[in-house]
């Protein structure tokens, strides 16, 4: 995301341009939105559950290990974002090891837990009210690194939609009165790994992507009570990224990720084209501009390709074997180093970080040339998106490190930020805040 706001802080610590911090009560890789000088946020609060033993964890055929991928990744990627992670144990291009059978894990249903929305003073940090969407046993198990809130919420200042994935989208009014709620089904997800894409809304409709194990499809919904619009059935296992509403010089569309992404009419769910992505995992999000929307999977184990969809395309527009175009395909790369984080498009410039190996990567937006590579020293896992302000562009890891790059052709990193926590979601911006959505806090941060 490109940040608009004049008097951004650049540097921040712990003990500097921290403006007001919110202790988090319970668990949630959601990102924070803000809509005037509120903010909201989602939290899962476990109370009451069961002991378990140690899982043996699913190796990956090749690279390290993975943790799960939840959260939007970009949200406005949002995001979402944030997304998080890779497949453990199983690529999902169909190479490589199946994952782990284990035992099924039954204990879940007893567990407790409060499903919570939150709604803060950008002000001064204060809750100014608490509602408790659902209390009682999860619909579906968990892995130990996941939790039950990994999607971002989304507002349109006169309404809060939180989407808790198995558990239910919850429709409140800007003072906390629930106004709908709609199941919309428990399905299995890869690794009990659980959901992450975030709901989009757009001109009144809210759009969720409900990707799984089972039965794979998107909806549309009428954003003032939850009526259905359409919906479209998706030949998709597990994917976690976030659609976008790309409003381009031809036409307005819902882009969806997965191993093949689809342009759709917002309007019908009539597919206007897709494209074979390849690699890994479906988690970063699209970036995009008036004429073309640039998208990729995450290529841990599996290289797949970053690309530049034209604005118009219709039908099947995967390049032939060997080419890196075709008529809706203006050029691919096949080694951007596309990671969990969203790509993050800037003045001409497209910048992408790895999730892990420090990996740094600028391509010209026009053609798709490489600019530079580089390997960041001292950098931790990174699973929220990168934003960009004043020349500069900014990524934090999850040991709460955040990184400042000059913008441009030529790589500096001009400086590093720290905060002492967990950080796993994206950053919200609005006017001259950030807002940071660590495990243990909410940090505003302020000149």
């Amino acid at each position: 995301m490109t940040a608009e706001g004049k008097n951004l802080s650049d540097q921040w610590s712990i003990d500097t341009n921290v403006a007001w911090t919110y202790d988090i009560e319970g668990e949630g890789w959601s990102s924070p939105v803000i809509w005037g000088d509120r903010a909201f946020i989602l939290s899962v609060v476990p109370e009451s559950v069961s002991e378990r033993p140690e899982e043996p964890r699913p190796q990956p055929p090749a690279g390290g290990q993975n943790p799960p991928p939840n959260g939007q990744g970009n949200p406005q990627s949002g995001g979402p974002q944030p997304a998080q992670g890779g497949s453990a144990g199983q690529s999902r291009s169909g190479q490589g090891q199946p994952p782990i059978k284990q035992d099924e894990d039954t204990l879940y249903r007893q567990d407790i837990y409060r499903w919570e929305v939150i709604c803060i003073d950008m002000n001064t940090g204060r809750e100014i009210w608490k509602q408790v969407a659902l209390k009682g046993h999860p619909r579906i198990n968990k892995h130990r690194m996941s939790n039950y809130a990994s999607e971002t919420p989304v507002t349109d200042g006169q309404r809060i939609y939180a989407w808790f994935g198995m558990h239910g989208l919850y429709c409140y009014d800007m003072d906390g009165k629930l106004l709908w709620q709609k199941d919309l089904g428990k399905y299995n997800t890869l690794n009990d790994w659980g959901t992450g894409s975030s709901p989009v809304l757009h001109n009144n409709t809210l759009f969720i992507q409900m990707d799984n194990e089972e039965h794979s499809f998107i909806t549309a919904l009428d954003a003032s009570t939850g009526n259905e619009k359409w919906r479209m059935a998706r030949d998709e296992k597990t994917n976690y990224s976030t659609p976008v509403i790309w409003q381009n010089k031809k036409r307005t569309e819902l882009v969806v990720g997965g191993k093949t992404a689809h342009g759709y009419d917002p309007v019908t769910g009539k597919i206007l084209w897709q494209l074979n992505l390849g690699g890994d995992m479906n988690i970063p999000s699209a970036a995009f501009d008036n004429e073309r929307i640039y998208m990729g999977n995450e290529g841990r184990r599996v290289k797949g390709k970053f690309f530049a969809i034209n604005a118009g395309a219709e039908g099947d527009i995967t390049p032939e074997e060997g080419d890196s175009t075709s008529t809706g395909v203006a050029w691919s790369v096949s080694d951007a180093g596309q990671g969990s984080p969203s790509p993050l498009l800037y003045k001409g410039y497209i910048y992408i970080i790895s999730g892990r190996g420090g990996k740094f990567t600028c391509i010209q937006a026009a053609d798709g040339k490489q600019v530079y590579k580089e390997t960041i020293e001292g950098i931790g896992a990174v699973w929220s998106s990168p934003w960009a302000y004043n020349n500069k562009v900014f990524f934090n890891d999850e040991t709460g490190k955040t990184f400042v790059i000059q913008a441009g052709t030529q790589y500096a990193l001009l400086g590093t930020n720290k905060l002492d926590d967990k950080f796993w979601a994206s950053v919200a911006i609005a006017g001259d805040a950030l807002l940071f959505r660590g495990a243990d806090k909410l940090y505003c941060v302020k000149k």
